[in-house]
């Protein structure tokens, strides 16, 4: 049997929406399940001894904190940058134990006792680093973002070539270690400089290398 009119296609789309609309909706008093909730787990801490800067620093942290989060949240020391917290670009880098690392890689509770220098401690602005004041000199940085990782970088890099230790594009392992342009360039390859200084910077490494050969 033919209904009296036929629904034109806006009244049946209202229709169709206010039916699923019903639907969805519980009716009045109905008792609704509880949400299913997952419990969090217990935060566990430890005790955390460092030396930084040349100063013991005893710290309780929580076990998962890395060492770039623990120097600038917890001893704030803001001058190591947080860039992309993958290991990529390198303005998280400091100086444990003599050897460059990216911070943001490292747990602190897997530096206990370890002696971490930050570029707070490698000079002030009255009394730089040699390697701080060719960065000024020769201006190796436009925003300095990530002008901290490259300096402690380039400071680690001088120490490697002084003892010898090769790159990927050392030609010659007999050989008198030398720092080419090639090697310089490699060797700091782990520090990004999204400004592109890397011919200042470049530079101010060289001057340094220089003064020290």
């Amino acid at each position: 049997m033919l209904p009296d009119r036929i629904l034109t296609r806006r009244e049946f789309v209202a229709g169709a929406a206010a039916s699923t609309a019903l639907i969805a909706v519980p009716s009045v008093g109905a008792v609704q399940a509880p949400a299913q909730t997952t419990p969090q787990a217990a935060v566990r801490t430890t005790n955390v001894t460092l030396m930084v800067n040349g100063r013991s620093r005893a710290l309780t942290l929580d076990t998962r904190t890395t060492l770039l989060d623990t120097l600038r949240e917890h001893l704030k020391l803001t001058g190591t940058k947080k860039g992309c917290d993958h290991g990529h670009c390198g303005a998280c880098t400091v100086l444990v134990n003599g050897k460059r690392i990216n911070a943001c890689l490292s747990l602190a509770v897997m530096h206990q006792g370890d002696r971490v220098m930050t570029i707070e401690g490698l000079g002030t602005p009255d009394d730089m680093h040699p390697m701080q004041a060719a960065f000024v000199k020769h201006d190796g940085f436009q925003c300095g973002y990530c002008t901290p990782g490259q300096i402690c970088s380039a400071v680690a890099m001088l120490e490697e070539v002084g003892n010898g230790v090769p790159s990927h594009v050392t030609g010659d392992l007999t050989a008198s270690m030398a720092l080419t342009n090639i090697e310089l360039r490699e060797r700091m390859s782990g520090n990004i400089c999204r400004c592109g200084a890397y011919s200042n910077i470049a530079e101010a490494i060289a001057e340094v290398a220089g003064a020290k050969g």
